[in-house]
């Protein structure tokens, strides 16, 4: 017969054990937990710093964007000139949160410890630069804070050039616009490429319409206490008549927009010689200043035609322009002491169609956009024209007769004194390349973000 000896215990050590385990796997959860909800709560604080730093760079991004200098800035001068720009501008929009916390010291804009929350202690600090590799670049870096955790992403902005917004009108004037007779202002494509805008700073009456005249566009203007008057049955903008017109078309205390600087220089290496009025062609040339030349009817312009101040120069018929008219006048002369008529016809053809095979107009051809720029002349057209290819500026501009035509571009007076057309000088404005810059004229140096730079860094 067998006998079963029995193990008094061993129940209890085997419990022991599985409750040893078991305690071990406790601890090591309760431990594991910890330390997951520690990292949770780093993460949760991280991502919040993340989240800090992005906002600083939504509000950089959006002050930078209304940075703009002159694009005939030096190189060496262009930091400064954007510093410049961009402070101004936050002292002007009155921007205290940032401009309090704001330095330069020549080399480095820093923005610091601009207050997003007050009781989580978030915050945002900048630091703007030139690009230490890239050329016409500079480097952001924006750092989030929450508590005492900090994140910071980099990101370039890139030199852009564009052309300046009065470009967006048909017409730009500083000084009043006076229409008086059977005046048709319309667009070749839409009615907005006729659209106005107007300073008239000095003068309260900014528009005059009388008789038959009409705008198709909308009218802005800049001065908020200017006025405007129609007189006649058809006087109209917009579409409309009488004070429907004012009310749904004309935008008073508009935001002014700057004309962009015209430069004459531009157009003097391409001149060859001076003008021999015994010619009736006529391929860059330069009329010295006090000549006060009178155009036979029949003459052709080729290139450039590049007029001295002062100077009174008449084109008393027809006159054939391949090419640009340029005086090198004061954008800011409004004397009249210089100026340029034309009484008769004008045919204008586009640069580009200059004969490729002559080398005079080689660097010529590519000088799109603008048919007449003359800074501080008084510029009026008597007679019509089929097409006008590029902008005309001058200080002072009438239209009067039969003058008017298409015009491939855009007018602009930079002249106080008014702007008038009277008789039948119907205008129809193509600005299909409207946003491109014109010839001669300076373009704006803009900040562009470039979203592929954008990174986080560990400083």
């Amino acid at each position: 017969m067998n006998r079963y000896r029995t193990q008094k215990g061993v129940v209890l050590v085997i419990c022991m054990i599985f409750l040893c385990i078991f305690s071990a796997l406790a601890v090591s959860l309760a431990s594991m937990s910890n330390t997951n909800v520690q990292l949770a709560e780093n993460q949760r604080k991280a991502n919040r710093a993340r989240a800090c730093a992005e906002s600083g760079l939504a509000v950089i991004r959006f002050w930078v964007n209304h940075v703009a200098i002159s694009g005939l800035t030096p190189a060496g001068q262009i930091f400064d000139e954007i510093e410049n720009s961009f402070e101004s501008d936050l002292l002007a929009e009155g921007a205290t949160n940032i401009t309090a916390n704001y330095s330069y010291d020549g080399s480095a804009i820093t923005i610091s410890g601009v207050t997003l929350d007050s009781q989580d202690n978030r915050n945002f600090s900048a630091t703007i630069r030139p690009h230490p590799t890239l050329p016409e670049t500079l480097q952001a870096d924006i750092t989030g804070t929450y508590g005492s955790i900090t994140k910071t992403i980099r990101v370039n902005y890139i030199f852009e050039t564009r052309a300046n917004s009065v470009f967006d009108y048909g017409v730009a004037t500083k000084g009043p616009l006076s229409l008086a007779g059977n005046i048709e202002l319309d667009g070749i494509n839409v009615s907005v490429e006729s659209d106005v805008y107007i300073e008239s700073q000095s003068d309260l009456l900014a528009l005059e319409i009388i008789g038959n005249s009409q705008i198709a566009g909308d009218v802005s203007i800049a001065n908020s206490l200017a006025s405007v008057f129609l007189q006649g049955g058809q006087a109209g903008i917009g579409g409309e008549t009488g004070q429907d017109a004012i009310d749904n078309h004309v935008d008073f205390g508009a935001p002014p927009t700057e004309f962009p600087e015209p430069n004459p220089d531009f157009f003097e290496p391409y001149i060859q010689g001076i003008i021999d009025m015994n010619n009736t062609v006529f391929e860059n040339v330069r009329i010295p200043a006090g000549t006060n030349p009178s155009f036979a009817a029949g003459a052709t312009l080729k290139g450039i035609t590049f007029i001295e101040t002062p100077n009174i120069v008449n084109f008393a018929g027809h006159v054939d322009v391949i090419g640009i008219i340029v005086g090198d006048g004061d954008f800011t002369d409004d004397s009249g002491t210089s100026s340029i008529s034309f009484g008769g016809t004008v045919s204008s053809s586009s640069v580009t169609t200059l004969p490729p095979e002559e080398p005079q107009f080689d660097g010529i051809r590519e000088l799109t956009g603008t048919f007449l720029m003359a800074p501080g002349f008084d510029l009026s057209f008597g007679g019509n024209f089929d097409v006008v290819n590029g902008a005309i500026a001058a200080n002072g501009i009438t239209f009067h007769g039969n003058a008017g035509g298409e015009i491939h571009g855009s007018i602009l007076n930079y002249g106080n004194v008014p702007m008038t057309l009277s008789g039948n000088s119907d205008l129809l404005f193509n600005r299909t390349e409207a946003g491109q810059v014109p010839a001669g004229f300076v373009p704006e140096i803009i900040l562009q973000y470039d979203p592929p730079s954008y990174s986080e860094i560990v400083l």
